[in-house]
């Protein structure tokens, strides 16, 4: 993405297997855990929670009785208008995502939906505002 080139399949699913084996380390030692990533498409999410058979093989894990290991997520999607985030993402500096990248990023969104374990919010919403709702979902 730094290099203005979009990330493929390929490319996010070793990284997403990778962040599925940290979540199930952390939350094992019981540890509340948040994770903040571009987790787009529902096949992304579903590799966060069970990993994905076969690649690599550290992320497919099994547990005691001979399941995959799962982890409990919250998936909380923050939305908002193309121009809103466009606006937002060009203030950025020294961000690694070049805006050019924007539109790929919203052509991939897959937003969550039943029955993902999901919260909408608007990126519209103050930033206290957007804690206080996450905050009432996690209780």
């Amino acid at each position: 993405m730094g290099k203005g080139i979009p990330l493929n399949d390929e490319d996010r699913i070793p990284w997403l297997c990778n962040l599925h084996d940290i979540l199930l380390r952390d939350v094992a030692t019981g540890q509340h855990v948040v994770l903040a990533c571009s987790a787009l498409k529902k096949a992304y999410r579903d590799i966060l929670i069970r990993g994905k058979d076969g690649v690599p093989p550290k992320c497919d894990e099994v547990g005691k009785e001979g399941k995959v290991a799962e982890v409990k997520l919250l998936v909380v999607h923050l939305s908002g208008s193309f121009e809103v985030i466009s606006g937002r993402l060009l203030k950025r500096t020294e961000h690694f995502m070049p805006p050019e990248l924007l539109q790929s990023q919203f052509d991939t969104l897959e937003p969550p939906s039943a029955p993902e374990n999901f919260i909408q919010i608007s990126v519209d919403k103050n930033l206290s505002e957007i804690i206080a709702t996450i905050m009432k979902a996690l209780k």
